[in-house]
């Protein structure tokens, strides 16, 4: 009987072959390469996505301070509510603002409540306080099922009118 001939017979030669390329590491690179790049792009494409809703929610926060700054020059521009919403839009040139809220309430200066009326404080000043809040509807690039297909982003700043 002989070992060495069984060895080296045409039946094992294919099995030969493949415990041969077992041990040689050629490809392997480009296979790892193909199972990690799409969870890589994934990756990426959600930063992107992220990034920009940030950038959004920013610019929204950004012009509502824009427009409480302008209205609390004076109590006239307090008063003026298209101004403050046109300051607004102009501080986001980059998005398009959804609604532009405006209100004002007031306080006594020795820290009472008031309705705005000259007799409420009458051992103190009337503070106007103005409010300012925007908000945008942010629409993703790429819509995956769970997530919701926009965001509504919002900003708000409120500022003491100077009298």
């Amino acid at each position: 009987m002989q070992i060495s001939g069984f060895c080296n017979s045409a039946a094992l030669r294919p099995i030969s072959r493949f415990v041969a390329c077992i041990g040689k590491e050629e490809g392997n690179s480009l296979v790892e390469f193909a199972v990690t790049m799409p969870v890589l792009i994934l990756l990426m494409l959600g930063a992107a996505e992220l990034g920009s809703i940030t950038y959004a929610s920013v610019e929204v926060a950004n012009a509502a301070r824009a427009a409480v700054s302008y209205g609390c020059q004076t109590s006239t521009t307090a008063a003026d509510t298209a101004g403050i919403q046109k300051t607004a839009a102009a501080d986001a040139p980059d998005i398009t603002l959804g609604t532009t809220t405006v209100t004002t309430s007031c306080i006594c200066s020795d820290g009472s409540a008031s309705t705005c009326k000259t007799t409420d404080c009458s051992s103190s000043n009337i503070e106007t306080i103005l409010t300012v809040q925007t908000q945008a509807s942010v629409t993703p690039l790429i819509h995956i099922p769970a997530v919701p297909t926009s965001f509504t982003v919002h900003g708000q700043a409120v500022q003491k009118v100077l009298q």
